[in-house]
């Protein structure tokens, strides 16, 4: 179907506002620019009993979070939240909106969290910052209103990529076990495979072919890297054993297939798994969920998707 008109709308206020293309900008240009642009969606309407920062102690240094925490009594479930950004920008402020929308609708404290960036931190500091901070969550649920039983991975793009190599890395390094993974169009590929979606979808919807390839040099060490299946996600070996998982793609994104193809491995291995695609919108429409009525759509879908696993 063609672009929804209020997706064709934003795309014609982003190419008027002079927003440079991702892969022109610098990490250090575009992680102020793109905070601006998040800066200026609107609020989260969402009710909820208050926000916290803390800093987390890791073998690597400190990482910081901000801890979600809705109304009511509790012990609540809980999620770990790895924002988007390709690894390069993007922080718990970009996110405050989609954190706090995840937290007041389902009921569920949500920990979001200020993993490494590169190029500063290259593969894997970011899975390593994610998953101290999710074994942290497990093992301190109580002294945060949440009950560790249900707890939860999620995140959108690269951090879509980060939820879904968590999973396989607790899996793999016994537990803590999760309840479920929220996949928002994930990066489930590093290598530089050319799926139908990154040739179709290569240039004019925002996220771009020559942009993924801007984040993967920065995030990556060496092309070896990309064959790790902590890297790439998709191209791990056993995919069995994994929690339940909900995969969000979007018609006009370059990610699109690579997203689909996981939540295809995924039910193949026997992971119970919901693969849901958005026609007619782009990515980033999941953060775009106050002037998209799609977006919206999508944070319904993953309330009662959640609420159902982590039976909030």
């Amino acid at each position: 179907m063609p672009l929804h008109p209020q997706v064709e709308g934003l795309l014609t206020q982003m190419a008027s506002s002079g927003l440079k293309k991702i892969q022109d900008m610098s990490p250090q240009e575009s992680r102020p620019t793109f905070s601006a642009v998040f800066a200026t969606l609107p609020p989260s309407q969402q009710k909820i009993a208050g926000t916290a920062d803390r800093s987390i102690p890791t073998k690597a240094g400190a990482v910081k979070v901000r801890v979600y925490t809705p109304e009511g009594k509790g012990p609540f479930p809980v999620m770990a939240y790895f924002h988007g950004g390709g690894w390069v920008f993007g922080d718990i402020d970009t996110h405050e909106g989609v954190c706090r929308e995840l937290c007041g609708s389902v009921g569920m404290v949500v920990v979001s969290v200020d993993y490494r960036l590169s190029p500063e931190a290259k593969y894997p500091d970011a899975s390593d910052d994610c998953l101290a901070v999710t074994r942290w969550v497990a093992e301190n649920a109580a002294s945060l209103n949440a009950d560790a039983s249900r707890l939860s991975v999620g995140g959108d793009s690269a951090g879509g990529n980060l939820a879904a190599v968590t999973a396989q890395r607790l899996r793999d390094e016994k537990g803590p076990k999760l309840a479920a993974q929220l996949l928002i169009y994930p990066v489930a590929r590093v290598d530089g495979h050319k799926t139908p979606s990154m040739i179709d979808n290569a240039q004019g919807y925002f996220l771009e072919t020559a942009s993924m390839e801007y984040f993967i040099n920065h995030y990556l060490k060496s092309p070896a890297d990309a064959k790790q299946a902590y890297a790439s996600p998709l191209l791990a070996k056993d995919l069995s054993g994994l929690p339940p998982a909900l995969v969000i793609t979007c018609e006009f994104d370059p990610l699109r297939d690579e997203g689909e193809d996981y939540g295809k491995a995924l039910k193949a291995a026997g992971v119970p798994t919901v693969i849901s695609r958005y026609d007619g919108v782009i990515h980033g429409g999941w953060n775009f969920f106050g002037v998209l009525d799609i977006g919206r759509n999508m944070h319904t879908e993953a309330t009662r998707w959640l609420k159902e696993q982590l039976r909030a």
